[in-house]
């Protein structure tokens, strides 16, 4: 199968670049600047201890995209989904299966707009990463992986398209229960993100303070209360993880949110913050923690 995957940054360009070395039909779209320096240098997978693979991959940029592929792999920041859409349309066909890996839920409803619902699966992704400065993909360790699924039953497509994104060298998962994986996703990410942002510091960081321990608890507390009130109330084993993360003493643990926040980087806050608490009011569950972390992170962004 044809795999498109948009864009070659820390987390597309690791999965795609994993997905080249197994010998997958995978193309990547990218910005101009960004395929002359993926045709000089390559798509380079840097690990922490120095290894890097040099991955030889085939790309294009939007005005030259006409054919239709079968996969196509979204791994953008919310805030660049509609400039993404607009560039990978002329890649979607009657049988394209659009599997995106952003954070929250909101892209859903988004993708499913513009490409039709039996077009667009369910995606979550488990991968720390991050872009060097010179374009390098670093990967910050940890596991790789990949889980998927249709968002409507009795898609046809869906073996094939477990074969082919399968045994490239990291975890991939075809989930029969995508969205429930996408709202465990998105209660972990929010907590670690309001506790490390509204905190300014690591899990351990917080933890190691009087206080610091109830303050992670209580905004896990809400965060799982307002996907509960949703319909999708975390399973035993996610909900373990979760407060087991935000308690962990001396842990290094942040969020993507909160590392670009330390960076200056524009911050995906309003898909993983402002959402939920936007369907949190609207569900009337009492989220005072997260809206403080939503006002915290407004003020960063403010002009």
């Amino acid at each position: 199968m044809r795999v498109l995957v948009i864009g070659a940054g820390a987390t597309g360009g690791y999965f795609g670049a994993r997905l080249t070395q197994a010998g997958r039909d995978v193309t990547f779209l990218v910005r101009p600047p960004r395929a002359d320096q993926l045709a000089e240098r390559g798509l380079r997978v840097r690990d922490t201890d120095g290894h890097v693979d040099r991955v030889d991959i085939r790309t294009v940029t939007h005005d030259r995209l006409t054919d239709n592929f079968d996969i196509v792999l979204v791994a953008v920041k919310a805030y660049a989904l509609p400039t993404a859409i607009t560039d990978f349309s002329p890649a979607v066909g009657p049988h394209t299966a659009v599997i995106p890996f952003l954070n929250g839920m909101k892209h859903i409803d988004k993708l499913t707009a513009a490409f039709g619902p039996t077009n667009v699966y369910g995606g979550v992704l488990y991968l720390v990463t991050e872009l060097a400065d010179d374009g390098d993909v670093v990967h910050l360790g940890g596991k790789a992986e990949m889980r998927y699924g249709p968002l409507a039953p009795g898609d046809a497509r869906a073996g094939q398209i477990h074969e082919a994104l399968s045994g490239a060298g990291f975890q991939s998962d075809l989930s029969t229960t995508i969205e429930a994986d996408m709202w465990e996703k998105w209660v972990y990410l929010a907590s670690v993100t309001a506790v490390t942002c509204l905190m300014r510091g690591t899990v351990g960081d917080v933890t190691a303070v009087p206080g610091g321990t109830d303050l992670a608890t209580a905004i896990g507390d809400e965060a799982t209360a307002v996907a509960t009130a949703a319909g999708f109330p975390p399973r035993p084993e996610a909900a373990k993880r979760l407060f087991a993360t935000l308690t962990a003493p001396g842990a290094p643990t942040t969020s993507s949110v909160y590392r670009d926040l330390r960076q200056g980087r524009r911050l995906e806050n309003e898909a993983v913050i402002s959402d939920l608490v936007r369907r949190a009011r609207a569900l009337e569950v009492p989220t005072p923690l997260l809206a403080a972390t939503d006002v915290n992170l407004a003020v960063y962004r403010a002009p």
